[in-house]
């Protein structure tokens, strides 16, 4: 297969992009993520966040009262992305050696997400 028919993150992710502020409640993120059957959202902070599902379920687990929770009290910061040029396996083998299932995709700015989810839709193929 030659590069040319290789299929790339910009092929599969997910756009528009879904954000959302740090301000907002996490009751409102959970809302966003379910209205757009989703599992995370991208926070416009810097440095890079996200909010996930598996966020909100740690916060749960935790014991912690997420209604009374804003996105920047649990989202995760610092986060791994993706450049839109990347083949599937290379963002399978990042997601795999971090341990993480969304990777916002970003060219200068945001401009997708792709998740595990994604990527395992398309490997299926």
């Amino acid at each position: 297969m030659s590069s040319s028919d290789r299929v790339t993150v910009k092929d599969v992710m997910s756009t528009p992009l879904e954000m959302i502020s740090k301000e907002a409640t996490v009751i409102e993120a959970t809302q966003r993520m379910r209205e757009k059957d989703i599992n995370a959202l991208v926070v416009r902070t810097s440095p890079r966040a996200i909010i996930s599902s598996t966020d909100v379920l740690d916060a749960v687990a935790d014991g912690r009262n997420v209604s009374e929770l804003h996105v920047t009290d649990i989202m995760t910061t610092d986060v791994e992305t993706a450049s839109p040029d990347l083949y599937m396996e290379e963002v399978a083998a990042m997601m795999s050696t971090y341990g993480i299932k969304h990777l916002p995709v970003v060219d200068d700015d945001y401009v997708g997400m792709i998740s595990s989810t994604d990527v395992t839709t398309y490997l299926s193929k």
